[in-house]
């Protein structure tokens, strides 16, 4: 029992600084002015409603009865604005932690969840538990789960997805053991390789991506991307099986089992998702088709109005995610995220002396979606460090996790829209975080070092965990609007564009 200690600690941290004064402000926080009121809506009317101008002061102050049937031009997928309703549902929408809880319960599962997953990816509970605790201590980790808004959750379920696509490699490599161990005790050639179709967590895995991209449409890459990482693994495992054709085999026998079971399971849960669009009659372009000179002519005509509809309602919503275009002060380019440039502060208030406590000359508080300094450089590095494993060691365990971190971020690198942000990182932050716990493990066994230099090491990886939590306990008030004196926040803003 005393092995678990740790990790229920770890966990207790993960919940308080997600919990604690969870409902303050009792104002919506950047943007959740857009999140929380459509999902009070979907709550009302099972579609996002619009709401007039200025609503937003209006809400914050308790008129939440102000919104109309005309339904919002929403830019995202349903699913993340259902589960913050049922926040609201159960709290009740007067309660600014209703906003929010269902944020905060993400980033707690976050947390036991790359417990789990660090455990066995890196055959150690105590490592594992280092991953969960820098995820349980980070800002952005914290942040995210404070507010009211989408992007924990595509976090979570892209990380369950990962999850479920690590079990797969074994269960996949006892199938493909079996298999041919009866091929070789019928006496049957291993020309072509099996097609493996009974892979329960790779179905898993589609549902989570899924999930994630019924949340944002960015969830969807991380399901294209293990698609493709679970396919080269097969190659690789068939060749060193000694299947003769273990290219064109694989690609052609296991591929399309391989697409159907993550791509398109993910394509079918987030149909499911938008269940409450086809059940009502207000939703966005519910009846766009029957407007006259909108629908399908010709080869596709036979399509039913309600689903050539709800295809143009994934036109307009795709569209909207690539072109968006409303830059302000805290935009940030892909570029500049492994830097963390321009994190994004969600809320500040300002007191003078002698106001609601303040014992300062002035005092602040505020939510600033900055990590902690210390963790995130550290996994920057390590993702270099990783790369280097993948190309000269040939390390599966880099390769990874590398993919993890490739698809949360290189899409917005490659393919760029006008407007992004820092705080998108944390859809793949819990990779950088696996990133980091990978080095710091290899950095303790030292394998192939003399016992002084391992000794060093190990020194070195203790700083590092003490120090991260050092300065995990100075950012705190930054990320949980705790009211400190002015000059004392402003400390933390190490460049000047944190600020």
């Amino acid at each position: 029992m005393r092995k678990w200690l740790a990790p229920v600690l770890v966990v207790a941290v993960a919940a308080l600084t997600r919990f604690w004064n969870l409902g303050y402000p009792h104002s919506l926080v950047y943007d959740e002015n857009f999140y929380v009121k459509d999902a009070y809506t979907m709550l009302r009317l099972g579609y996002a409603g619009s709401w007039p101008k200025g609503a937003d002061a209006k809400f914050d102050a308790g008129h939440y009865n102000m919104f109309s049937a005309t339904a919002e031009k929403v830019s995202h997928p349903p699913l993340g604005k259902w589960i913050i309703s049922l926040g609201i549902r159960t709290l009740g929408v007067q309660n600014a932690a209703s906003w929010r809880v269902m944020d905060a319960i993400a980033g707690v599962l976050a947390v036991v969840l790359l417990i789990a997953i660090a455990t066995k990816l890196f055959h150690s509970l105590p490592f594992g538990t280092i991953a969960g605790g820098l995820f349980a201590i980070d800002g952005s980790a914290i942040v995210m789960s404070r507010v009211g808004m989408l992007d924990n959750f595509v976090m979570l379920f892209a990380l369950a997805g990962f999850g479920a696509i690590l079990l797969d490699r074994d269960w996949a490599t006892r199938r493909l053991d079996r298999w041919l161990e009866r091929r070789r005790a019928d006496g049957r050639n291993l020309r072509w390789g099996p097609s493996l179709w009974w892979r329960p967590w790779m179905i898993a895995a589609g549902i989570g991506f899924g999930l994630s991209g019924a949340v944002k449409w960015n969830g969807f890459i991380f399901a294209f991307a293990y698609a493709l990482y679970s396919l080269i693994v097969e190659i690789r495992a068939r060749k060193q099986a000694g299947i003769e054709l273990w290219h064109i085999g694989t690609i052609l026998k296991q591929g399309p089992a391989t697409f159907v079971l993550t791509v398109v399971s993910a394509f079918v849960v987030y149909m499911l998702t938008g269940l409450g669009w086809f059940i009502t009659s207000g939703g966005l372009f519910r009846h766009w088709a029957d407007e006259r000179g909108h629908a399908f002519t010709g080869f596709f005509a036979w399509i039913p109005h309600t689903l050539q509809s709800y295809l143009h309602l994934q036109e307009y919503e795709l569209s909207f995610g690539v072109s968006f275009d409303a830059k302000g002060p805290y935009t940030s380019p892909a570029s500049d995220w492994l830097f963390m440039i321009r994190p994004i502060s969600m809320f500040s208030n300002y007191f003078a002396k002698g106001q609601d406590g303040c014992d300062s000359v002035s005092c602040t508080t505020t939510i600033n979606a900055v990590s902690n300094p210390l963790i995130w450089y550290g996994a920057v590095v390590a993702l270099f460090v990783l790369l280097f494993m993948v190309f000269f060691r040939r390390n599966w365990r880099a390769a990874f996790i590398l993919v993890g971190v490739a698809a949360g971020y290189l899409p917005w690198v490659i393919l760029p829209r006008p407007t992004v942000f820092q705080y998108y990182t944390i859809a793949f932050e819990p990779m950088m975080i696996l990133a980091l716990v990978m080095v710091l493990q290899l950095a303790w066994m030292g394998r192939t070092w003399t016992v002084r230099r391992r000794k060093v090491a190990r020194i070195a990886v203790v700083v590092f965990l003490v120090a991260s939590v050092l300065l995990s306990i100075y950012f705190l008030p930054l990320w949980i609007a705790l009211q400190e004196p002015s000059t004392f926040i402003t400390s933390h803003y190490w460049l000047p564009s944190w600020g």
